[in-house]
């Protein structure tokens, strides 16, 4: 299920089921800037973080949010510049955090997951949390942006023609730690997304762990396939122990 031109972004809080790790998540669903993959990668996503005590929060950024010509299915530019999308993601980290305590959150334990497109947005609020896009409304502005760690399933859109990295994602040692996976065989967005971008984390000193399937393809999300690639889910669990943020 996919819904588009949404003008008026919504955030919507799951909390977890049963034990609470004080952990919580920011979802952000795919669908290239022009749809949202709100069910696959969105709601899912969702029940599966709360199963394991994790709170979840689903964004529903504005959509379309980029210059896209649909004459030839192309960005005018060959990059992203999703300021749209990046604002109500901004906006999420600093309502979660300056709500923490009422949502039985840790303030210091507040990441974010993306899908192909809502990877790259992953990866750019970890790299533009600095400072707000829009005019700031409240206290909740005032609060930090930056993620304390960041997953990136599929991830597109961070690689230009030329196979360097999107310049609009400015890495430093101040990205979080991150998590990749994606299928060698994606021929969606391709596999150098994960790879360029793992190269600029690295050269950075950023804490990196990355998984590369040969197969899997694209947008698969959490439903189940035939390939090693469905257990991705059990590999994120394993790396937010080894990274400190769920205890053992």
């Amino acid at each position: 299920m996919a819904v588009t031109n949404v003008t008026r972004p919504t955030m919507t809080i799951y909390s977890p089921n049963g034990k609470n790790t004080g952990v919580a998540v920011v979802v952000f669903p795919g669908g290239g800037f022009q749809v949202l993959a709100i069910d696959l990668e969105g709601t899912e996503i969702c029940d599966w973080l709360t199963s394991k005590g994790i709170t979840c929060v689903l964004l529903k950024y504005r959509v379309p949010s980029e210059p896209y010509d649909w004459r030839c299915n192309c960005r005018p530019d060959n990059l992203v510049t999703s300021t749209l999308s990046l604002e109500d993601a901004q906006r999420t980290m600093g309502l979660v955090r300056l709500h923490a305590k009422e949502w039985h959150i840790d303030p210091h334990k507040i990441g974010v997951l993306g899908f192909s497109a809502g990877g790259y947005l992953a990866a750019e609020i970890s790299t533009n949390f600095q400072h707000r896009l829009y005019t700031p409304v409240d206290n909740a502005d005032k609060e930090s942006a930056r993620p304390d760690f960041a997953a990136l399933v599929y991830p597109g859109h961070l690689v230009t023609d030329n196979d360097s990295l999107n310049p609009n994602v400015t890495v430093s040692r101040e990205t979080p730690s991150t998590f990749l996976v994606q299928a060698e065989n994606d021929n969606v967005d391709g596999v150098k997304q994960s790879l360029v971008y793992y190269a600029a984390l690295k050269n950075a000193g950023v804490r990196v762990e990355m998984h590369l399937y040969a197969q899997g393809g694209h947008a698969f999300g959490l439903r189940r396939t035939e390939f090693p690639i469905t257990e991705w889910p059990r590999l994120v669990e394993t790396w937010l122990r080894t990274i400190g943020i769920v205890s053992e």
